[in-house]
């Protein structure tokens, strides 16, 4: 029998990356290094998460896949097997490359995989900001002469940003996170990125980062002017308040914020559904499990169909993510 599980997290080195998932979220990193992500549900080959409570601790979500795929997912589906979703915490001391995921109309030429995303910050440095489509009236032209110069960080738009604030960026959307910004990111399973510009850069190994021009430019959709952050209304959950940050055939965020202490009764659901604690405390309680207890910076994996309570502590928000209807 399935119940609701936590992940061991895969941490990763990045050169743009710092500490603050340690600090933040008291994940115990890795000792001296930055570190710019920490993968909390994975099934890419290679960085599988493994489960961290109970009678199936130590077997892993590929595992959980290949033996219990339909209880897990219920009327969601794999993609190539896997499970659907990626969800990660980022730490970006320093800015990102600007760069571009492959629309899925154009992945399969490139040799890639599309890659929708959403960014909620959880944390932000004064005037700290993302980079997201082209300023308006930028055309490919001026896009690609600015890239002969170096000076294609100015075809951007920019946005200044605060905690709280929500992106969507589908495939083919240029990007980047400026520094110091924290953020939980919600993506298709999928790791294709193709940098534009990397500030000159060079990696931890001491050279200059690689770039993917040619297949950035067949990526970037032309017309994708200034988008706008994610603008939604809240509506009244008992003494919580639920607000729609992403309703995308690839999957769905809302952000819970809880006012009083409150016991949260979600509907029980025929797909599997995700608790990302952004700040505070969630008690997660089913029928045949020990209850879980999540803290800031903490995911949990409910499996389809099983029943749940989440208790939440006063001034505790979270993300409740399920997957879209492809």
């Amino acid at each position: 029998m399935l119940y609701p599980f936590v992940f061991h997290p895969i941490f990763k080195q990045r050169v743009w990356g710092g500490r603050k998932i340690e600090t933040l979220y008291r994940k115990c990193l890795p000792p001296r290094q930055p570190i710019g992500e920490s993968w909390e549900i994975s099934d890419r080959p290679g960085d599988v998460s493994v489960i961290a409570n109970g009678p199936l601790a130590g077997k892993d979500l590929r595992w959980l896949m290949e033996y219990h795929r339909k209880n897990l997912l219920g009327s969601a589906e794999a993609v190539d097997g896997r499970f659907p979703l990626l969800i990660k915490i980022l730490d970006a001391e320093d800015m990102l490359s600007l760069q571009v995921h492959p629309p899925a109309h154009r992945a399969l030429e490139l040799r890639g995989e599309p890659k929708t995303e959403m960014w909620y910050i959880a944390d932000a440095a004064s005037r700290a900001e993302l980079f997201a489509g082209l300023k308006r009236g930028v055309s490919r032209q001026q896009f690609e002469n600015k890239l002969r110069d170096g000076s294609v960080a100015e075809c951007f738009h920019r946005i200044q940003v605060h905690s709280g604030d929500a992106m969507f960026l589908p495939s083919g959307r240029v990007h980047a996170i400026g520094a110091g910004l924290v953020i939980f990111e919600i993506q298709q399973n999928s790791d294709t990125t193709y940098r534009v510009f990397d500030w000159n850069r060079k990696g931890l190994d001491g050279k200059l980062r690689e770039l993917h021009v040619d297949q950035a430019l067949a990526s970037i959709d032309f017309d994708d002017f200034e988008p706008a952050l994610v603008s939604s209304e809240t509506r009244k959950m008992g003494s919580a308040t639920l607000r729609p940050l992403v309703e995308s055939p690839l999957f769905k965020v809302h952000l819970v914020e809880v006012k009083a202490a409150q016991s949260i009764h979600p509907d029980q659901s025929s797909a599997f559904r995700i608790v990302g604690v952004v700040h505070g405390h969630i008690r997660v309680a089913a029928n045949a499990a020990p209850a879980i207890e999540l803290e800031a910076g903490s995911f949990c994996l409910i499996p389809a169909n099983e029943e749940v309570k989440l208790d939440a502590d006063s001034g505790t928000k979270s993300l409740m993510i399920t997957p879209g209807t492809l």
